[in-house]
């Protein structure tokens, strides 16, 4: 039971974590233009080139973010199981891949994201590992 709700609020907190650095920091720091929907999938396709770089950063920061602080949570919550970290980080990982996937970026978008992501995979699961030998 303790492993459910270890993967629960890892995956809970991986998903606050995006929203923090894309919506709350990333659309403070770089508005969208006026009329944006970023909640309309067929806008962002379509008005991509109109989404300010720092925004994009921005996403990119929070996916690697995401994982990262998803998969410590859950093993922190865990304290014997990789597998908690190991479904959060594969949970992130896909919602990533279908971000890159639907949304036309640019090469250099579409790169970061993709190797930052499993880059903040491979982190994730380092410090996943020293939570559940400290205990």
């Amino acid at each position: 039971m303790k492993n459910v709700l270890a993967t629960i609020v890892g995956f809970i907190v991986a998903s606050i974590t995006v929203y923090i650095f894309e919506t709350l920091i990333g659309h403070n720091l770089f508005p969208l233009p006026e009329g944006a929907n970023p909640m309309d999938m067929e806008w962002i396709k379509n008005n991509m080139d109109q989404i300010p770089m720092g925004a994009k950063i921005c996403v990119v920061i929070a996916h690697f973010a995401g994982i990262v602080v998803g998969m410590f949570v859950a093993a922190k919550i865990s304290k014997k199981s990789m597998v908690p970290s190991y479904i959060v980080g594969a949970l992130m990982l896909l919602a990533t891949l279908f971000n890159i996937v639907m949304l036309p970026k640019e090469l250099w978008f579409t790169l970061s994201d993709g190797l930052l992501i499993i880059v903040g995979f491979i982190l994730g699961k380092q410090l996943a590992q020293k939570q559940l030998s400290a205990d």
